[in-house]
């Protein structure tokens, strides 16, 4: 990689981070191009030769966000399976690089869920596609579990991986806004007690339809 590339690359990182974090705290509607490039240290025009909009910027960070997390994810998974782990051990460290990501992020991640669930936005499609590339690791793990009769052939794979991206998100933005308190290796002990399926005790009862 070129000298020029580098540079360009690290001035796109400052106006990510400017822009992700001006947004998180006063809305996207409400934040100028002009903040971002002051919050960034750089020139108004700087962020026109990277981004040809606001809402340019705004999609773009959303696909370097979502593929910083979903390399996490699959990274995790990878070095697991190459050490040997099975793909419950791997779904386990996918949770809790989400975790990492996310307390590393926590901004980014704020925005992304906000956005998930607005439908009138113009990146709307690119959101629903990066979403996907994430849930895609999750849904692979899984799907090779099941070939290896590691899990069950009944789960819904799709519906699954979902709602173990899901599980996580919430989980870490209540603790990050309710719990701060509490530790990471405390928050994934409890995310992978679940995961693993040991929440109820001895003397639990199964649930059943009256």
């Amino acid at each position: 990689m070129d000298s020029s590339s580098t540079r360009r690359q690290a001035t796109r990182a400052k106006l990510y981070e400017a822009a992700v974090t001006l947004i998180a705290e006063q809305g996207f509607s409400a934040t100028t191009v002009d903040e971002i490039a002051e919050r960034a240290g750089v020139a108004k025009g700087t962020v026109y030769y990277n981004f040809k909009s606001k809402n340019e910027l705004f999609e773009e960070l959303l696909r370097h966000g979502v593929g910083l997390l979903t390399a996490s994810l699959r990274s995790a998974a990878d070095e697991t399976t190459a050490r040997g782990g099975s793909r419950i051990d791997a779904l386990d460290a996918m949770i809790r690089a989400g975790l990492v990501f996310i307390e590393r992020y926590p901004s980014f991640t704020q925005l992304y869920v906000a956005e998930l669930w607005r439908t009138n936005r113009t990146w709307n499609s690119t959101l629903l596609v990066v979403r996907q590339q994430a849930v895609a690791v999750v849904e692979g793990v899984l799907r090779e579990g099941v070939e290896a009769g590691e899990l069950s052939d009944e789960i819904d794979v799709q519906l699954t991986a979902a709602a173990l991206v899901g599980m996580v998100l919430v989980a870490a933005l209540d603790w990050q806004a309710f719990q701060s308190e509490r530790s990471l290796d405390d928050v994934h002990g409890a995310l992978s007690l679940l995961l693993h399926g040991r929440v109820h005790g001895p003397k639990a009862r199964p649930l059943t339809a009256e």
